[in-house]
């Protein structure tokens, strides 16, 4: 694919209410698998994902707007406006939008191929439970601690 230029609002837009939304900017497809580019929209107190590592891909989150919170193993950190929160393959993290306006960031995963699954369980989130989303995952070099999920959101009273 050649050069191009997306408008704010143009990409592959999934936005259910009162949870993250994404909009897919570049897909690994285009790039011949070497990375892909999500924006992923955050209502305030929102959890983006479950607990999780994958194998295959390193991740990237550039914070444009709000505050993002993270969490790797034990630690935790919050993010704002310009801060990158790298999130290396085989490491357990999930983050959230930690504050109480919406917030944005670009999410750069390399090589690609992880965003399909972000598409796959945003087409198919409210058919998911725990087992679904563990099995959906794994295909993807994926693994989710609903555990540690369920304890993260009672602690930060997260929606999820």
């Amino acid at each position: 694919m050649g050069h191009r230029i997306l408008g704010p609002e143009e990409g592959e837009l999934y936005q259910p209410a009162g949870a993250c939304g994404d909009r897919f900017l570049i897909d690994s497809g285009e790039r011949d698998g070497r990375f892909a580019l999500v924006e992923h929209r955050l209502p305030p107190h929102v959890l983006a994902a479950p607990v999780h590592k994958h194998t295959r891909e390193d991740e990237y989150s550039f914070i444009l707007d709000g505050s993002v919170g993270a969490r790797f193993g034990d630690e935790e950190v919050v993010a704002g406006p310009g801060d990158l929160v790298f999130k290396p393959r085989d490491e357990w993290h999930t983050f959230w939008n930690a504050g109480d306006t919406p917030a944005r960031l670009l999410e750069i995963i390399s090589p690609g191929g992880l965003e399909e699954l972000f598409r796959r369980i945003d087409r198919l989130s409210e058919e998911f439970g725990p087992e679904e989303l563990e099995r959906e995952a794994r295909a993807y070099g994926c693994f989710v601690d609903m555990r540690a999920t369920m304890a993260l959101i009672e602690q930060r009273g997260l929606d999820f």
